[in-house]
This record gives C-alpha cells, sequence and structure tokens, in this order.
C-alpha cells in the first residue's frame, strides 16, 4: 500500500474532500505562504515544501495523511517522501486546482471565501 492506509498512493479531490470532511484524513498543504493566504482547503494544515522535513515532528504518525499543493506535482514529491519514511500519505491529484473544481470549499484564515493561487 505504499505507506497508505487506503488502496492507492493518490487520491481525487473529491476523494480527498470526503475523507477530510468525514476526519478520516490529515490533509497537508505543502504550497508557498501567498497562496495558502489566497486561499485553502478547510482544515488544512500548512507546512511549504521547504518546511516539511524539519517540521516532521509535526505530522501525525498514525493517521491517513493527504498531501495537496497547487496542481499536484510538489505533493507527489511530498508524498513520495514521506512513504519512504513510512508515514500513511496518499497524493491528491490535481491538487487545489481539482480541490476547487470539484466544488470542495476553498477559505482564507478568517473563513472568508478564498481562491486557488
Amino acid at each position: 500500500m505504499s505507506g497508505s492506509y487506503l488502496d492507492e498512493d493518490e487520491v481525487s479531490a473529491a476523494r480527498a474532500s470526503e475523507l477530510v470532511e468525514a476526519g478520516s484524513a490529515w490533509l497537508l498543504d505543502v504550497r508557498e505562504a501567498y497562496e495558502w493566504e489566497a486561499g485553502h482547503a478547510p482544515g488544512a494544515h500548512h507546512i511549504p515544501l521547504y518546511e516539511v522535513e524539519a517540521r516532521q515532528h509535526e505530522l501525525p504518525e498514525t493517521e491517513q495523511i493527504l498531501v495537496i499543493c497547487h496542481t499536484g506535482a510538489r505533493s507527489r514529491l511530498v508524498t513520495d517522501a514521506l512513504n519512504r519514511a513510512d508515514y500513511p500519505t496518499a497524493n491528491v491529484a490535481g491538487g487545489m486546482d481539482a480541490w476547487q473544481a470539484s466544488g470542495a470549499a476553498v477559505v482564507r484564515d478568517d473563513g472568508s471565501p478564498g481562491a486557488v493561487v
């Protein structure tokens, strides 16, 4: 299972939204600060790509982690690295672009509607 509790190491944005909403997954957003500030998934945790290794201690070791970025490329790198480190991790295919296109919410820190940039 490549370190994932799921049957695959990549999930659709719609499936990721369902898992996060149900409390069955921990969503890790690895985008830059300006991208996060413009809009992110409700309940997501923000650790930029370049900080993941140094902040790995903040990640849950026993929860399913879903990794998201803008289009899925950066999150794929993080997913692969975390799977090698035995974290139960899956990539969100298509990233925040796909998340928004699926109809899932995008918010700012204050809860107002956000945008994917």
